[in-house]
């Protein structure tokens, strides 16, 4: 996910196939390998073995390895959280968060963010090579679930040596991860941070993600997931597909606050199917954008871990149940403009950790930036998530900067 960034004036770095293939194997970022003799129990019922995860880290880890958070990336994101990205050669994804004096601090705290399982920027997925074969997985990768990544990064942090997290972060997809990290790990899990997120996906959403895989399956291109065999890739189906999910980060007054019905580079419409409006040549930007950088078939299958992802349903359908005699400490963060992760949504999980006694704080903020406004600048999300940090780390005995 991105904000609104204005469309730049200076052309794009294209980026060649095969920098973007090497990447997918050979990331610009370390990797915690797993032979067969350690594999990833998926929920589907398979063993994958062997795998990777490629992961980015900042700060230092104190003595007692009580400082470090793991950052869970959205649906779109990686491990580049905070270091400018090896292929775009744009910023960090969440610099705006992480960093000195940010409120994932890193002169305090050890940050770390993986590429998730069946993701596309070093973590094996479907864009991977296939030890097997030889080939690229494609659609012969198993089926990934939240949960599954959760577990992979729990080997990841074993791999790391800590044994319990100061704390968990993640906005959306990654806000999803945090309560998977609290249901099935609570005792590594000393406060949580999940924000603009929910227990489970609606059919709404259900919906739009399908809308984005059917555009990516309609393609000639993708081939039945095999374009890679070809050395092709579904662009134009997966920047559809982009464009789309795009609209549901945003928010009506975002839209029109940006673009309005302002024309593109002229004053008179064209009356063509040319991109008359802004608002048309932002979203074409950010499709083209999109595609250099993500591996279509990765996006089919972690928009299916989404939908699959509902936390009740292994605690009898009762949510209650999935939090009980929990100690965790929680901050939950909805916006007002979010019509994709609604505060309805984040309110019902309040509702869930109260009943199992759990420590939880609730914090809706007012903004107009829709769901994407936990990664834009929202000055009340930044004091609150510091806030709370704060709060916690004299909780858990951090110690203080320079102390």
């Amino acid at each position: 996910m991105t904000g609104l960034t204005p469309k730049s004036k200076t052309p794009r770095r294209a980026i060649p196939p095969q920098e973007r293939s090497h990447e997918v194997d050979h990331p610009s970022s370390p990797v915690a390998e797993f032979g067969i003799d350690k594999p990833l129990r998926l929920d589907c019922g398979v063993d994958l073995a062997p795998f990777q995860i490629a992961y980015q880290t900042y700060g230092e880890l104190n003595a007692d390895k009580s400082n470090a958070i793991l950052v869970c990336h959205a649906l779109t994101g990686d491990q580049h959280v905070a270091n400018r990205h090896p292929m775009t050669g744009k910023p960090g994804w969440w610099e705006t968060m992480v960093g000195p004096g940010r409120p994932l601090d890193t002169s305090r705290y050890f940050i770390i963010c993986s590429n998730v399982i069946g993701g596309c920027m070093g973590s094996t997925g479907p864009a991977s090579l296939n030890p097997a074969t030889g080939k690229v997985w494609g659609l012969d990768f198993p089926i990934i679930t939240i949960p599954d990544m959760v577990r992979a990064q729990a080997m990841l942090i074993d791999y790391l040596g800590i044994e319990t997290l100061f704390a968990v972060v993640g906005g959306s997809m990654g806000g999803m991860q945090v309560l998977q990290w609290t249901a099935a790990y609570p005792e590594r899990v000393f406060s949580a941070l999940p924000i603009a997120c929910a227990t489970r996906h609606s059919a709404q959403n259900i919906a739009f993600h399908e809308l984005g895989r059917q555009a990516v399956m309609a393609d000639p291109d993708w081939d039945h997931g095999r374009y890679a065999d070809k050395a092709v890739h579904p662009h134009r189906g997966l920047a559809v597909a982009r464009m789309a999910a795009h609209i549901t980060y945003l928010s009506d007054a975002a839209l029109h606050r940006k673009f309005g019905r302002r024309m593109q580079d002229r004053e008179l419409p064209t009356f063509s199917f040319d991109a008359d409006f802004q608002v048309e040549s932002y979203l074409r930007y950010q499709g083209s954008s999109f595609v250099e950088r993500f591996d279509a078939n990765a996006y089919l299958y972690l928009t299916r871990a989404m939908d699959y992802f509902d936390i009740a349903a292994d605690h009898d359908g009762v949510l209650t149940a999935a939090f009980r005699g929990i100690e965790t400490r929680f901050c939950v963060v909805s916006f007002t403009s979010d019509w994709l992760f609604p505060t309805a949504e984040s309110r019902a999980l309040v509702h869930a950790l109260n009943a199992s006694s759990a420590r939880v704080s609730f914090a809706e903020i007012e903004t107009d930036k829709g769901h994407d406004a936990f990664l834009l600048d929202v000055p009340e999300f930044f004091d609150i998530a510091h806030a709370f940090l704060e709060s916690a780390g004299k909780a858990r005995g951090l110690n203080e900067p320079g102390e």
